[in-house]
């Protein structure tokens, strides 16, 4: 994927696309209006869970936003440069690359990345899914409903997505987490 990846106008394309007015999107995303303006025009970068949100409202995926042509290979192996990025250029300190077609196989494993404060949004995520991770680098405060800790290496979590849940590095280096979801949610 090119570092020139431009969030707002492929939202934009998207949108029209679809034959949606921002409020339009902006009422099935269930977000604000001037949300969708600022986001198209480059003037706010939305966190993963806002844009997924969004992107919900247009019934596509984070993996499909990113890599729109990308088209599904029987690659068994694969190499860190060969991650698809879900978040390109969202500007909240996360970055998270997925390995290979999760949708093919039902399953979407993730490598994900928090700087230090970053978080997933101050919206808890909820899905129809069953996720699980392990920390191998850094500190990572994971909230699953009325549940919260702070993980590090080697400490995993795992549960029903559906509870709202939320993922905060509170430590002061970089976080990384191995994760896997089913079925695929990004």
């Amino acid at each position: 994927m090119s570092d020139e990846f431009d969030v707002g106008a492929r939202l934009k394309a998207l949108r029209q696309e679809a034959g949606l007015s921002q409020r339009q999107l902006a009422e099935r995303a269930e977000v604000p209006h001037g949300q969708i303006s600022m986001i198209e025009t480059g003037r706010s970068s939305p966190s993963v869970a806002s844009l997924r949100r969004i992107l919900g409202g247009l019934g596509i995926t984070m993996s499909a936003f990113f890599e729109p042509d990308e088209t599904p290979r029987a690659q068994v192996f694969f190499r860190a440069a060969e991650l698809t990025d879900l978040t390109g250029h969202l500007g909240d300190g996360v970055a998270i690359a997925q390995v290979g077609d999760a949708s093919a196989h039902g399953l979407q494993i993730l490598y994900e990345t928090y700087a230090p404060g970053a978080d997933t949004g101050e919206a808890m995520l909820a899905h129809e899914a069953n996720e699980g991770g392990i920390v191998v680098q850094g500190e990572i405060e994971v909230t699953v409903g009325d549940q919260r800790t702070v993980l590090g290496p080697g400490d995993a979590y795992l549960f029903d997505s559906r509870a709202p849940h939320r993922f905060r590095n509170t430590g002061t280096g970089l976080a990384r987490i191995i994760s896997a979801c089913t079925p695929p949610y990004l």
